[in-house]
Order: C-alpha cells, then sequence, then structure tokens
C-alpha cells in the first residue's frame, strides 16, 4: 500500500483526490479544516502551510500540493500585497513542503511530486495577472525540480481551467456565467473535479512511469484550439 501526502485534500480538486486514492492508498491530508469522511487509511493533520510546522512523515511515495487562489482583478485594482499573497500560496507553499518532505520521498517507491498551474499561464486572460505570475512560476519549478531530482523523484503539474469547486464559484454563480464558461470552451464543457482527480491519480502511478517535468493542460480545448 503506497503512503500520499496530500496537501490540501479537504476541498475542491483535493478533496476529489484523497477520496480517489483513500481505498487503496494510505492518505496523509495537510490542511486547515477537515471535512473529510473518515477512513481507516486516511489520517488527517490540521494546519496552515504557511505558518505551522509539518509533520514528521518517515516514508512517503508521492506528494500532491493543491492550494491554489483565483484572485482575479484588473492590474490596477491588484496591489503588491496581492501578488505576494498569491505567490505565497502557490509558489512558497509548495517549495516548503517540497523541502521538508524531500528526504521522506528519497526513502519512498517509485516517488513523484504532483503540482497544479492553470491554464492562464499560457492562454493570456484578462485580470490573471497575478494568479497567472504565480501558476507560471510553478511551472518553472515543476521544469526545474524535475530535471534536478531525476532519475529518482518524478515531478509533474496538472494546469485545468476552470473547474466545479467553491474556489470558482464566483465564475460559475448563475446561469448566464455557465453558459459562458461552457461555450468558450471547444469541448462546451468546463471540468469536474473528479476528472481532474483521475489525472492526478494516473500521474502519480507506475502508469506515468516515464513522465516527469511536464504540464498537462486539462483545458477542454480552450488552450490547444482555436474554433
Amino acid at each position: 500500500m503506497r503512503k500520499i501526502v496530500v496537501i490540501g485534500g479537504s476541498k475542491g480538486i483535493g478533496k476529489a483526490i484523497v477520496t480517489s486514492l483513500v481505498g487503496e492508498n494510505k492518505v496523509i491530508n495537510i490542511s486547515r479544516s477537515d471535512t473529510l469522511e473518515p477512513h481507516q487509511n486516511l489520517t488527517h493533520f490540521s494546519l496552515n502551510i504557511l505558518t505551522d510546522d509539518l509533520p514528521a512523515i518517515e516514508e512517503i511515495d508521492s506528494l500532491i500540493y493543491c492550494p491554489g487562489s483565483i484572485n482575479l482583478k484588473p492590474i490596477a485594482r491588484l496591489k503588491l500585497e496581492d501578488f505576494r499573497e498569491d505567490f505565497e500560496i502557490n509558489v512558497i507553499g509548495a517549495v516548503k513542503a517540497i523541502q521538508h518532505f524531500l528526504p521522506s520521498l528519497k526513502k519512498g517507491t517509485k516517488p513523484s511530486i504532483l503540482l497544479f498551474s492553470t491554464v492562464a499561464a499560457k492562454l493570456g486572460m484578462p485580470f490573471h495577472a497575478s494568479v497567472a505570475a504565480a501558476k507560471s512560476a510553478v511551472e518553472g519549478l515543476t521544469k526545474s525540480l524535475g530535471a534536478e531530482l531525476a532519475p529518482s523523484i518524478r515531478v509533474n503539474a496538472i494546469a485545468p481551467t476552470v473547474t466545479n469547486t467553491d474556489l470558482a464559484s464566483k465564475l460559475l454563480r448563475n446561469d448566464r456565467m455557465i453558459e459562458n464558461i461552457t461555450d468558450r470552451h471547444p469541448l462546451k464543457k468546463y471540468l469536474q473535479p473528479q476528472e481532474v482527480a483521475d489525472m492526478a491519480t494516473f500521474l502519480i502511478s507506475d502508469k506515468a512511469a516515464s513522465i516527469s517535468g511536464q504540464i498537462f493542460e486539462l483545458d477542454c480545448g480552450i488552450v490547444s484550439f482555436k474554433i
């Protein structure tokens, strides 16, 4: 049974990932809140990734860092503190977790790290300056660490489009907005958390043993196609 640490697994995409993995893996969830159903394979630590000490875990096979932000404002309304906060949660938190758990990952079996970006890192979108800047750093981190930690630890990232989570609720708050979001995507849909969880489960599995340093655009076609 593999041991997987999920940072931010109590809500949204992270919760879908934990739910997908916990039946056949030992899952350690680290997040500020605990909204998960109890399970014999699940351990929860309530803490703030940015301010609290992380627990000591002897051996880890995969580390998944899920926290993110959607801070959408015109550049004239974005404060420097907005950029700092988005960078902290998306990049510094990931670096803190990776540095802390790296010795444990090195003891794991075919270990891997999975991070999260956004389609806005590649697709220029108005009002996304802060989050796109932070997530672009995540993509650089993914590629750099993928090279540095090869061949022992694989590092990949998923860049989802709009996903039906509480974090994206402001983008999907009425029927008109849902219709507009749907129509913007060539596949005429947006993501559900389980779809992202399915990709995450694949990327940390042995089936992805030859994949590292990659950013996977889970984009419903919005980055890849112009239709």
